[in-house]
């Protein structure tokens, strides 16, 4: 009985301490959640989008902290009564702290506007979805980027995976694609290249005013089902909707631009208007081939946007552009060679080249909110282009053998003569394209973590091509090849093209955040397009996929895992072949993507720093195999070709120096393919000797062997490249800045004209190039007002002097092949830009 008593005792001090405990936890708990409260907001820029990636925090304490996602809302729990400095801060925005001390129980809402950081000393190409294979790119950075071309996509060209081997074009190579396998978007239309340029001098102005541009989203694979159906890459630019009056203008040697933008009193309409010339009369004249070039490349383009009310707005954006290239050759003088066999290749020009392209592009989309959750828009566009190449070029040539005896006095100069020969080019081409299109996209934003997209697209082409071109080469007075009774021209064309299609695509897109209870998070983005054109009657379904997982580390890692299956249906440069006829039988190119990547936000020297590594593998089916020229691309018309893609990238930006951006990149490629077509056979004559055209003296073939080469390179491989944009300021002047722009990458392979491609695997030297600019801010935008100042309505003006290509390196950008009678062919190096200063004065206004 007695225990039973204690038993009892004990029991019910358990209980009771218990019971007690329970209580006394509940009224802890309690009185903590009632000294809480929550703030949030949405984080705008000045042109009123959402800006994402911005760290929200208390300086007190660090474990309360946020980032605003891709619609620019943050929210943070934190204790009440208490006085905290809330801090909203990115490398892209002006970093701004406020002093805030909430009420238990209260949900304040505190909206910003998060204003751009000084063009010219701040600059971010850190930022974008980090969930996606997408970088933001600040724009304004192309100010002060110096350029050759005046292109926008000579900023693309420092982003990680790209690669250009010519300052002159606007094409750019990425994880082993060709220029052609690159999407570009304007306010979501798609604009596109020219089809007849030969070489970077020719093709002109880009779409893309870079005056008139306030978002760039880049993607160098691994893109979303949203985005169109190309292999390599997506240049998706959003035009900007101006808040008031204002604009800017340029002019240097090369040209100047204009633009302008304002809204009416009644904020219905905000217009911006853009203008640009562009002459490289002056970076010409420094080319091996002298003579008189008569560049002029202009364009014209409109943005205009009516708010009608807050669910619905019209868009509307055009462009007429003239490009216009003429060119009378003189002469022209090339040395080339190694120092023990230098030769000198000498040409006497007559004739001309003439090359017009004429565009005109209107698009108009309706964008429409039902409600807070679905967004309509609706698209319709249309392209016209106008193209004509014409040009009768003679060239007698000489090909003389330098002395190369350092102990002659006549070291350098020319020995004796190798070979004489006169070639004589001629062409009329002309190439009209029409495409017009309509299109829906809708977006339904299910909650904050989670949304459906869809769009669907239908085009009309038309294609009127009418190709006219054959070339002859006279060697020593005899016609190469030699007839004795004929004249024999070397690849004559002579088509006519008439090709009317009508293309079909769609989408569907799910977007999803999963969070785990430690806080780290899963981000799912999924989705498949179809494709549909009436040339191949082929239909493609393309599913892709990225994971982001952002684990919770105290350090700010993020790891992505995209892969896909992309399909590339041609146009129709893709299905005309070598002979100027079309192929329509030919396929869509297949791409299977697998990419894994990271990326990893930190401080080092107390600043901001980003390093983004990637490795990934594409195997390639059903390519089209092609062969380059400067900038033309000229396809086989067939699907007989596979291959791969693999490479590693690495790149670091941050403040290098302190309170401007620099950034550099670094990637390694391979990317090679195999064709039946790459088959050949080896003769040998009676004594053994492999027969070689020009070298071999019997040319009677006795014996032959067969030779697959298996896996050959593509002619977008290329092993190393480094990409480095270096920003720096006079500390004591910060006035005076100083920008460094480096590229470099590893030889390109090339062969002779005759369109084998296993013989295509010599390489050009490697591509170096560093162009330097120096700038001084005459005038500031933060300067104090003087009363009646004309110079009052202009906030900044700045003049640059830029030193393009400061180490004088020649660059090969292609060869020029010449052939003597007997069939010995040389190879002569066609060389880009030399040095040039070029000063340009912007003001902005």
């Amino acid at each position: 009985m007695y225990n039973n008593l204690v038993l009892s005792s004990l029991t019910y001090l358990f209980l009771r301490t218990v019971v007690l405990n329970i209580i006394f936890l509940l009224l802890l708990l309690g009185s903590g959640f009632a000294q809480t409260a929550e703030i949030s907001g949405y984080l705008k820029d000045e042109a009123d989008q959402p800006v994402e990636g911005v760290s929200v925090g208390v300086q007190e304490d660090v474990k309360y902290a946020a980032n605003s996602d891709a619609n620019g809302f943050y929210r943070l729990v934190l204790p009440a009564g208490t006085e905290y400095s809330l801090t909203f801060y990115s490398i892209n925005y002006d970093k701004q702290v406020l002093k805030i001390k909430l009420k238990p129980d209260e949900n304040r809402v505190l909206s910003l506007k998060m204003r751009f950081k000084n063009a010219l000393s701040e600059v971010s190409v850190d930022g974008g979805k980090r969930e996606v294979e997408v970088t933001r790119i600040d724009p304004r950075v192309f100010t002060q980027l110096p350029s050759v071309s005046g292109n926008i996509e000579d900023l693309i060209k420092t982003q990680i995976g790209v690669s250009s081997n010519n300052e002159l074009s606007s094409g750019y190579s990425v994880r082993g694609g060709n220029f052609d396998e690159n999407l570009v978007y304007v306010n979501d239309i798609e604009v596109y290249r020219p089809f007849l340029a030969r070489s970077g001098q020719q093709e002109g102005l880009s779409f893309a005013n870079p005056e008139m541009v306030s978002n760039i989203n880049f993607s160098a694979g691994g893109f979303e089902a949203r985005y169109g159906d190309k292999l390599s890459s997506v240049l998706d630019i959003t035009y900007k909707k101006p808040l008031k009056f204002g604009g800017s203008a340029s002019a240097s040697v090369l040209g100047g631009n204009l633009h302008l933008q304002g809204v009416s009193k009644n904020r219905l309409l905000a217009w911006s208007i853009g203008s640009r010339y562009r002459t490289n009369t002056y970076l010409l004249k420094g080319l091996d081939t002298k003579g008189e070039y008569r560049p002029r490349f202009i364009d014209v383009q409109s943005f205009l946007t009516f708010d009608f009310n807050p669910k619905f707005k019209l868009e509307f954006l055009g462009n007429v552009a003239s490009n216009r290239y003429q060119v009378i050759p003189a002469n022209r003088e090339t040395t080339f060679g190694t120092v023990n066999n230098a030769l000198k290749f000498t040409v006497y020009f007559d004739g001309q080249e003439l090359m017009k392209y004429t565009t005109l592009m209107g698009g108009l989309s309706a964008t429409y909110l039902p409600h807070a959750r679905l967004k309509l828009k609706f698209i319709t566009s249309a392209y016209r282009a106008k193209e004509e190449e014409l040009y009768t070029v003679q060239g007698q040539y000489y090909i003389d053998q330098l002395e190369a005896d350092f102990g002659k006095p006549t070291f350098g100069q020319v020995a004796y003569n190798r070979g004489v020969g006169t070639f004589l080019n001629n062409g009329r081409n002309y190439l009209t394209a029409f495409v017009a299109n309509t299109e829906h996209k809708g977006t339904y934003y299910i909650n904050q973590r989670s949304e459906f997209l869809w769009g669907a697209r239908v085009q009309a082409e038309q294609i009127e091509d009418r190709l006219g071109e054959w070339r002859m080469i006279d060697s020593s007075g005899y016609i190469s090849p030699y007839s004795s009774t004929a004249i024999d021209l070397q690849d004559v064309y002579k088509t006519r093209i008439s090709l009317i299609s009508q293309r079909a695509q769609g989408y569907v897109q799910y977007n999803n955040t999963y969070t785990f209870a430690d806080t780290s998070s899963l981000t799912l983005t999924g989705g498949v397009r179809s494709h549909y054109w009436t040339v191949n009657k082929q239909v493609v379904v393309s599913p892709r996929i990225t994971l982001a997982y952002k684990p919770n580390w105290r350090r700010d890692w993020l790891f992505r895992f995209s892969t896909g299956l992309y399909y590339q249906p041609p146009f129709y440069r893709e299905i005309r072949n070598l002979q100027g006829q079309i192929n329509k039988d030919v396929k869509a190119q297949q791409s299977i993507h697998f990419l894994l990547s990271s990326d990893y936000n930190f401080r080092m020297w107390q600043r901001p720093f980003k390093l983004v590594m990637a490795g990934y593998y594409k195997q390639l089916n059903a390519i089209i195999p092609y062969e380059v020229d400067n900038v033309r691309i000229r396809y086989f018309a067939n699907n007989n070709a596979k291959g791969y893609a693999t490479g590693l990238d690495l790149r670091i930006n941050g403040e290098f120096v302190k309170g401007v951006e620099s950034w550099a990149s670094v990637g390694v490629l391979q990317t090679r393919e195999k064709s039946p077509d790459n088959i050949h056979y080896i003769y040998y004559n009676k004594d053994g000797e492999k027969i070689e055209k020009g070298r071999t003296f019997d040319q009677v073939a006795t014996d032959s062997s067969r030779v697959d080469p298996g896996f050959i390179p593509r002619p977008s491989d290329q092993l190393v490249t480094f990409g480095l944009f270096f920003q720096d300021y006079l500390p004591k002047l910060p006035s005076c800045k100083f920008n460094l722009n480096i590229n470099f990458g590893t030889g390109l392979p090339f062969g002779p004209p005759n369109h084998l491609r296993y013989q295509q695997v010599f390489r050009m030297p490697p591509y170096r190039r560093v162009d330097a600019g120096f700038a001084y801010n005459i005038l500031k935008e933060n300067r104090v007002m003087k009363r009646k100042n004309v110079f009052n309505h202009v906030k900044d003006i700045w003049l640059f002097a830029e030193v393009l290509n400061i180490l004088q390196v020649n660059n090969t950008v292609s060869y020029t092949w010449v052939q003597d009678v007997t069939g010995q062919t040389y190879a002569i190096p066609n060389y880009l830009t030399n040095r040039q200063i070029n000063l340009r004065l912007y003001i902005h206004f």
